[in-house]
């Protein structure tokens, strides 16, 4: 499996909040979008057939397949499908092309058309994408082929993750407004990212713009020069909480592990260590890790288990609706309590110690049984992405995976909520909690995944084995939409 990580360093024109440190004086952060492996399937318009996913050793989902697997569809017919809400998507750079892409995969799939896109005419009702660069919008451009630089500002990298996480999160939730929110880059080595994207949501929820913030990047904790320069950055997760705005973030694609250069005199090489990544690892954030969906896609009905051609990741688990992925993030914090949340979990889990558990809940991410994700790419744009085989990679239908696919996945299902709430539910921590505390309503809103282990670079770094109830693999389990959905509302008011 190839795992792909990304150093973005980036410069924000915002004040910092009274108390905070200034940016430049915080350690350099290796900060990655959360896809691990993606596939180029075709070069067309058209969507990819089946047997051409399975020909590169992939099963592809559809938005309808996955609203299927997940119990959508019921919410979808009684008229719950994220109208009136807005999720925020927070990206670097953005996507010259994010407007055409949206429009492709919406005709493909027979999805609502938003205001926005391409070639559409607004009407009244109609769910709006906009965009908003809080420091310019460079465009999204590889560096020249001959350039002998870092390739830090290969923007086409993050145009994957943009049309990934829109047409993601638009696809569960088709009547939700979409914002993409992006933040540019001059990559200087020593400054990171991480404050501009932190002061982007805190301009999101100051100036009440979104209800749902989805976050599919992530650093590994260990990475912040202190535990103090990484709470330094929990300003806009704060004021989140206290403004009725549900934060999520993917748990990583390195499964327990993440990576560290040795010290030059020892050689210099890269080793694993094993830690959790921020900020699905704080206790402000519904942390979202994964699973390889082992239901057959040609079924968009219903979840049923695919026993005829299982993708590779689902052979050793028959009869297996979901496993856990091998690379979804998960474990314990190294910086934050265990939240009072989790003081109490469904029978059989997994125990959390003193320190916080993750992740919270998963979703699909392994890109074996992955999404299909429509981007356009730049004539000089081409050479900033690299297809696994070695080719620059080009216009057209990806087959996706990572955490970066479960987490704008999950934010569509919380705009649901937030719709059904009539307004923004904040933190859904503690209701997820509760409902994992009741057993039938445990048993009746997750799939419990209780097989697979996040072990990616064992035996260097052991993983965790999904088990009953609450796992450091998957969380409390995926969810049963039509079920959880209004159930989680109730939770969260109390009930």
């Amino acid at each position: 499996m190839r795992r792909l990580f990304f150093t973005l360093c980036l410069v924000f024109s915002f004040a910092l909040p009274a108390g905070m440190q200034s940016a430049t004086t915080l350690q350099p952060v290796l900060m990655h979008p959360a896809v691990s492996d993606y596939a180029q399937i075709t070069t067309s318009e058209t969507p990819p057939t089946e047997a051409q996913c399975n020909s590169v050793g992939r099963r592809c989902f559809t938005p309808q397949a996955i609203q299927a697997a997940y119990n959508v569809g019921p919410l979808h017919d009684s008229g719950i499908n994220g109208a009136g809400v807005t999720i925020a998507i927070v990206d670097s750079y953005g996507s010259d092309t994010i407007a055409h892409d949206l429009h492709v995969f919406d005709q493909a799939f027979g999805l609502q058309s938003m205001c926005g896109e391409e070639g559409v005419t607004c009407a009244a009702g109609m769910p709006t994408f906009s965009q908003l660069h809080l420091q310019g919008s460079p465009a999204t451009k590889a560096p020249p082929p001959t350039s002998n630089g870092t390739k830090q500002e290969d923007k086409s990298h993050w145009a994957l993750e943009v049309s990934l996480d829109v047409e993601m999160a638009h696809a569960m939730a088709p009547m939700a407004n979409i914002l993409l929110v992006t933040t540019p880059t001059a990559e200087t080595l020593g400054v990171q990212g991480f404050p501009d994207m932190m002061n982007a949501e805190q301009y999101v929820v100051d100036h009440h713009l979104a209800q749902v913030i989805s976050q599919s990047f992530a650093s590994a904790e260990d990475a912040f020069g202190s535990a103090q320069s990484l709470q330094n950055l929990r300003h806009a997760f704060i004021s989140a909480a206290q403004n009725g705005v549900t934060v999520l973030g993917s748990s990583g694609d390195s499964g327990t592990a993440n990576t560290a250069k040795q010290p030059v005199g020892q050689g210099g090489s890269v080793i694993p260590f094993p830690t959790v990544e921020w900020p699905a690892s704080d206790p402000l954030v519904t942390g979202i890790g994964g699973t390889y969906l082992c239901t057959d896609t040609s079924n968009t009905t219903t979840r049923v288990v695919d026993s005829v051609s299982p993708p590779v990741g689902c052979q050793s688990h028959p009869g297996q609706a979901e496993v856990g992925w091998i690379a979804g993030g998960g474990g314990f914090s190294d910086v934050f309590s265990k939240p009072s949340y989790q003081d109490t979990l469904p029978a059989g889990s997994t125990p959390i110690g003193d320190t916080r558990g993750v992740p919270d809940v998963s979703l699909q991410a392994s890109a074996t049984t992955g999404a299909l994700v429509y981007l356009t790419l730049p004539p000089d744009g081409d050479s900033g992405l690299i297809c696994p085989d070695g080719n620059p990679c080009s216009t057209g239908w990806y087959d996706i995976g990572g955490t970066s696919l479960s987490c704008p996945q999950w934010a569509g299902l919380v705009a649901l909520a937030d719709q059904v709430n009539g307004g923004g539910l904040g933190l859904i921590n503690p209701g997820l909690y509760k409902i994992g505390a009741d057993a039938t309503r445990y048993a009746s809103d997750f799939f419990d995944v209780t097989t697979g282990n996040n072990g990616l670079d064992a035996p260097e770094v052991p993983g965790y084995p999904a088990t009953t109830g609450w796992d450091p693999v998957t969380g409390l389990g995926t969810p049963n939409a039509a079920n959880l959905v209004p159930d989680l509302v109730a939770a969260v008011n109390g009930n």
